[in-house]
């Protein structure tokens, strides 16, 4: 017997070629759409935090009109100017440029909702292309101190 040496080159399978480059440009994709996920979700939490701060603030300068009338009138009692609150908190919106609705609950207390949209940066990929955010705030006319120590 002789040992030839084989002259045979290996042969590549015509059915596996590319597939380590689909592997690498799905798996990049992948990543891409992770990361970029992350960072949209953070700005979306950044979003929802304005929202509530912009929400609180707005029912904060609404509920600090008191209803001059009524409270300077004999036995007089200290609540919110309806019409006065609504206006002030609008306009604290509007100055801060966000939008939403005030409403006054009761004689003390004024109610907001704050609506904002951003755009997101990576999710469009995968066809969330805005982020909306909502937050609501209530705030209570304080006029004083009361508690056991009257």
């Amino acid at each position: 017997m002789t040992n030839r040496p084989c002259s045979r080159s290996p042969r590549r399978v015509p059915h596996d070629r590319g597939a380590l480059s689909i592997f690498t440009v799905i798996i990049t994709l992948a990543v891409v759409v992770f990361f970029g996920a992350i960072i949209d979700f953070g700005q979306k939490l950044d979003a929802r935090h304005d929202a509530n701060i912009a929400a609180e603030e707005a029912a904060r300068a609404g509920a600090g009109h008191v209803d001059v009338d009524r409270a300077y009138a004999r036995g007089g009692t200290f609540v919110i100017d309806r019409d006065a609150a609504v206006r002030a908190a609008q306009q604290y919106l509007r100055v801060s440029g966000y939008t939403g609705t005030v409403t006054p609950l009761d004689d003390r207390r004024i109610r907001v909702h704050v609506d904002i949209s951003r755009r997101a940066i990576f999710l469009p990929l995968i066809g969330i292309t805005t982020l909306h955010v909502r937050a609501d705030a209530v705030a209570d006319l304080v006029t004083g101190v009361e508690g056991e120590g009257r």
